[in-house]
């Protein structure tokens, strides 16, 4: 069986890892491409912007993965053929007998007009990076998180920019000369979860940042320095630390496997209307958060289906869209919330306090996953 799985984050890499552990006959061969050269965890992109660590220390690169039967490609795709199953790259054609669509989100920064030219993003590396340059200089002034518009990936970053710049203020002693404040097109921080929500807002109150809710921003006039919210309304800012607009990559779109921005799945199977491609991740619509944990998730689902398919063995349970967000509340306290989006009527979220069992529970997922994806030994192996 050649599988071949677009984009190496962390549905790409689940399922590469999957099918080369359980492929004992190897009858499985996977190409897994990305153009990128390594990976990064999008919750280190936030220590990479408030200086508390390096972008070299948090990448891993594509080329220590070593699996059997997984070739890594890094290589940029110019055209996907859903109904032929056939990827073309810059460097060469692949053909599937089964394709895994997993290229994630892209973000639109020409969607909100000025945020390109008066405003900055942390949601991609280089903007990390970039802020990482410009926060030290930022010593006095209103400081606005802004959400340009949603579906957008892990929905409590918002919240922990805005609680990690409060820290990174105070360490400085400028934090009474700066004010925060964050803006949410939802009514909550996390809509699915009233505790998590309570919890964040208690934290936000406690440290004067104030939330703005059920408003995104629609603009930034970078002459007379203000964020244009969605009603018309107006927030002056010194420094403005956006969450652009998502949507699928313009290649994904050019393939026309996407409706409404996103390729359409069966929330069971993660199989898309063409048969034998799947999508999984940012990059389909399954009614779960653009998160991680679940583009993990349903990576299992997907590498058990096609192991049992080649075994002739009966299916696996459909995806349940279930899965467990961190949360920096800030002062190295972590909070986590658990979500079901899928097997109830409405998603339900149970909100777990910060602890020190949390912070070392978080680290432990981040470094099961260099283990396992990137044969990194854990703290505890070495």
């Amino acid at each position: 069986m050649r599988v071949v799985i677009l984009g190496a984050g962390f549905g790409g890499l689940e399922l590469a890892t999957m099918l080369s552990e359980s492929d004992q006959g190897g009858v499985v061969d996977v190409a897994l491409i990305d153009k990128s050269d390594a990976f990064v965890f999008g919750y280190a992109k936030l220590d990479v912007m408030f200086g508390r660590t390096s972008l070299d220390a948090v990448r891993l690169p594509y080329s220590e993965i070593a699996k059997p039967g997984v070739r890594v490609l890094q290589e940029t795709i110019t055209a996907i053929d859903p109904d032929a199953r056939r990827v073309t790259t810059d460097a060469g054609v692949h053909e599937a007998d089964v394709l895994v669509v997993a290229l994630g989100a892209d973000y639109d920064l020409d969607a909100t007009p000025g945020l390109a030219e008066s405003g900055n993003e942390f949601y991609s590396v280089a903007g990390a990076e970039r802020l990482a340059e410009l926060l030290p200089a930022f010593s006095s002034g209103r400081a606005v998180v802004g959400i340009c518009g949603a579906p957008y990936k892990c929905p409590p970053a918002p919240s922990e920019a805005a609680l990690l710049l409060h820290d990174y203020l105070s360490t400085r002693g400028v934090r009474d000369t700066c004010a925060i404040t964050l803006v949410s097109p939802f009514g909550t921080p996390i809509p699915p979860s009233p505790d998590t929500s309570e919890a964040l807002l208690a934290a936000f109150a406690e440290r004067e940042i104030s939330f703005v809710a059920g408003r995104r921003v629609a603009s930034l006039d970078g002459g007379r320095s203000v964020a244009v919210l969605d009603d018309g309304s107006e927030l002056p800012f010194d420094l403005f630390l956006g969450v652009p607009r998502h949507r699928a990559p313009d290649i994904v779109i050019a393939s026309g496997m996407t409706e409404d921005g996103y390729i359409p799945v069966s929330p069971q199977t993660l199989q898309t209307r063409f048969p034998g491609v799947y999508a999984i991740g940012d990059v389909a619509t399954i009614g779960v958060p653009k998160a991680g944990v679940f583009a993990e998730g349903a990576a299992r689902v997907v590498a058990a289906s096609l192991l049992a398919t080649l075994r002739n063995g009966e299916q696996p349970p459909a995806y349940d869209g279930r899965g467990s967000c961190y949360i920096e509340f800030g002062s190295g306290r972590v909070g986590r919330v658990d979500i079901d989006f899928l097997s109830a009527p409405k998603p339900t979220g149970t909100f777990r306090e910060p602890s020190p069992t949390l912070v070392a529970e978080k680290q432990h997922f981040g470094a099961s996953r260099r283990a396992r994806w990137f044969d990194h030994p854990t703290p505890d192996q070495t």
